[in-house]
């Protein structure tokens, strides 16, 4: 679950717990250039006061007047924007767009707290309602499982945040850091390096310390990760890439040269790595957008693990006759 979700959940959790009325607003479907996918949630209080989205403001602002003047559901019910393309206008729904919203009034707000502990815990959780009973209900979710709705019931899948495990502590883990936190990936570091290690300070970054074989057993990579090996010390990266390729990850990297890397997978294939698990590795790491500058490598290797982790090919890889460049743009 991003961090968008949980924070409209937890601002719902608290303001009913506060006595005050407060109604979930959540996309069911969209049609031509909806700003906003099936899923994106909103929280709205009896006061007008909101948090998250389900558009780009416009859809906002007639929903939090309908609530300041009176116009307040009671039970699930829907709501449709952007019929008509003046409508569509009127609500800043581009080309057309329409927009398909299901709002519901939350009266018990203990499945929230349920939802973040169990999604705390790396998770994943689906909530079903029944829009002709209001009855709903929270089960174990399956991994690709996406927001539905059949006409009666709506399905929301919470899932745990992606995190990026980062072996090493140099600068060019300091820059990486800060970019994936805007992406809202929770980052983790590993360097035993004492000279490394003593002078990181990044907010909201977690520090694991040990050796990084033993890091990356004890934090139970899952499909939701995604490691990077960034020392260029053999001894360190290679220790965690032995551990990595073998999990779940979606997506593990190293950095270094296109000649570094074959000589890599070499030494990983004298361990007990298959084939299929040593290709899984993506070395050189990043996209290929000739990058020198540790901001501009930065952006090549979360460039390569946002593709892959929506389903994209990284096709723009660093040609064989561009080896002498950038070590890390792939």
């Amino acid at each position: 679950m991003d961090s968008l979700d949980r924070e409209v959940l937890e601002h719902a959790r608290d303001w009913r717990a506060a006595g005050r009325g407060v109604w979930l607003v959540t996309v069911i479907e969209t049609w031509g250039s909806a700003p906003r996918p099936p899923g994106a949630l909103l929280a709205l209080r009896d006061d007008g006061l909101v948090v998250g989205s389900v558009s780009g403001g416009c859809v906002e602002d007639d929903l939090i007047h309908r609530v300041r003047t009176g116009e307040r559901v009671d039970r699930p019910s829907l709501v449709v924007y952007g019929v008509s393309k003046e409508e569509a206008a009127r609500f800043g729904l581009p080309c057309g767009g329409t927009l398909r919203l299901l709002q519901e009034p939350l009266l018990d707000a203990g499945w929230i707290g349920q939802v973040l502990e169990r999604t705390g815990r790396q998770e994943l959780v689906a909530r079903t309602l029944d829009l002709d009973t209001g009855q709903a209900a929270l089960e174990p979710a399956v991994r690709g499982e996406a927001f539905s709705f059949d006409g009666r019931k709506a399905r929301q899948v919470f899932g745990p945040r992606y995190r990026l495990l980062m072996i090493g502590a140099g600068q060019l883990s300091r820059v990486l850091a800060e970019m994936a936190k805007a992406l809202d990936f929770q980052v983790y570091v590993c360097d035993p390096r004492e000279e490394y290690y003593t002078t990181l300070a990044i907010p909201d970054v977690c520090w694991l310390p040990g050796m990084p074989d033993d890091v990356v057993v004890e934090f139970k990579p899952d499909a939701n990760t995604a490691i990077v090996a960034l020392t260029h010390d053999p001894k360190l990266d290679d220790m965690a890439l032995l551990e990595a390729l073998k999990s779940p990850a979606f997506y593990i990297g190293a950095l270094g040269s296109r000649r570094n890397n074959e000589a890599r997978r070499e030494r990983l294939a004298m361990f007990d790595l298959s084939a299929d698990e040593i290709a899984r590795l993506h070395g050189p790491i990043g996209l290929h957008i000739g990058s020198h500058t540790p901001a501009e490598i930065a952006v090549a290797i979360l460039a390569e693990i946002v593709s892959v982790k929506n389903g994209v090919a990284p096709t723009q890889k660093k040609a064989v006759q561009a080896d002498s460049r950038s070590p890390a743009a792939g």
